[in-house]
């Protein structure tokens, strides 16, 4: 069995102490990030009530008949939206074993988009349930509100880096979330070994809330898989590959993956992407020398291609690895894209912002 450990614990009520508290939440914040790159959240202010009825709601939509859920399937969808059934996604090539709905925000379609934007192709509406319509309600509301706890996050990480609190603001006037809410179903591991594959997220940060008691979420850590519990009421955070690309590699992007659950079990999770929008590229955070000296810079992705600072791109691009049968049927021009390529390493574009 691999090791266990609790994630350093990050209270985000420490924001709005005296200068002592406040410093020492910013230094622990900077610190986790840096070393760990995962970290507990509490005091983020989100009722745990509404978590409940979101998962509740979750749970009567993924205990729906297939061809129900196939209504609103994502092949439906140009966007990357709706229901993906089990083994519907691949992570690293490898097929996962969960099913799950992609949420993003409310917007209508580019009717026809402009071959340098190929990222507008993922603007549009979200496919919804009609048999359990209190879902629509519930996940704006968490997409809402995780959001404003991502973005007061990247307000304190700017302070930790000795940057202005608005660093960030201006990639983020108009973001572009993603939800997802996924079931992992318990099985032998006979077809797969993975609930989803072991990855670093593409965009800027990742807050996941867990259904309590839930079971196989692992860290990568000093080249150990490592279990992580759940604490109630918290989020688990992690930052993604952008904010470690805007940082030079100081802080960092962790691996990490789920494991199926035990046959007769499985697990509900609700991860939220906090991303900028589609067009946006994080400004570089101008690092004091004590911090510079230790940024680790930043290569390729998990795949040995490049890592686009528009965010736009690293989103396209994952979502058509990720998503064959969407792919197939409504992008296969856009997987040989000279935009989507580049080399590995090549991260000029990053010495700019749009």
């Amino acid at each position: 069995m691999p090791p266990s450990t609790t994630l350093p614990v990050v209270d985000l009520t420490g924001l709005d102490g005296d200068a002592a508290t406040r410093a020492a939440l910013l230094d622990r914040l900077r610190r986790v990030t840096h070393e760990v790159g995962f970290f507990h959240l509490a005091g983020h202010g989100i009722d745990p009530a509404l978590a409940d009825r979101l998962i509740a709601a979750a749970r009567a939509f993924f205990a729906l008949p297939d061809p129900v859920k196939l209504e609103i399937e994502n092949s439906h969808s140009p966007h990357f939206r709706g229901y993906t059934r089990v083994g519907g996604e691949r992570t690293q090539g490898y097929v996962d074993w969960r099913e799950q709905l992609d949420i993003g925000p409310e917007r209508a379609p580019v009717a026809q988009f402009d071959p340098q934007r190929p990222w507008e192709v993922l603007h549009g509406p979200n496919l919804w349930p009609s048999r359990v319509p209190q879902l629509r309600t519930l996940a704006l509301q968490w997409i809402e509100q995780a959001g404003a706890v991502g973005r007061r996050l990247l307000r304190a990480w700017s302070e930790s880096l000795s940057a202005p609190a608005d660093f960030f603001d201006g990639a983020f006037a108009d973001p572009d979330p993603l939800l997802k809410i996924v079931r992992y179903p318990g099985h032998d591991r006979s077809i797969t070994g993975q609930g989803v594959g072991s990855h670093k997220d593409v965009g800027v940060l990742t807050l996941l809330y867990p259904e309590p008691g839930s079971t196989g979420f692992q860290v990568e850590i000093d080249g150990t898989w490592v279990d992580v519990e759940p604490l109630p009421g918290h989020f688990v955070v992690n930052i993604g590959e952008l904010l470690e690309l805007a940082t030079g590699g100081y802080l960092k992007a962790t691996t990490h993956r789920v494991l199926p659950p035990a046959p007769g079990t499985d697990r509900v999770s609700l991860p939220f992407f906090l991303n900028p929008a589609l067009d946006q590229a994080l400004p570089h955070v101008p690092l004091p020398g004590a911090l510079a000296a230790e940024a680790r810079g930043v290569g390729a992705d998990e795949h040995g291609d490049a890592l686009h600072a528009v965010y736009g791109l690293n989103a396209l691009k994952s979502r058509l690895r990720a998503h064959p049968n969407v792919t197939e049927r409504h992008h296969a021009d856009l997987s040989n894209s000279p935009l989507l390529a580049g080399r590995p390493g090549d991260l000029d574009e990053s010495e700019h912002s749009e």
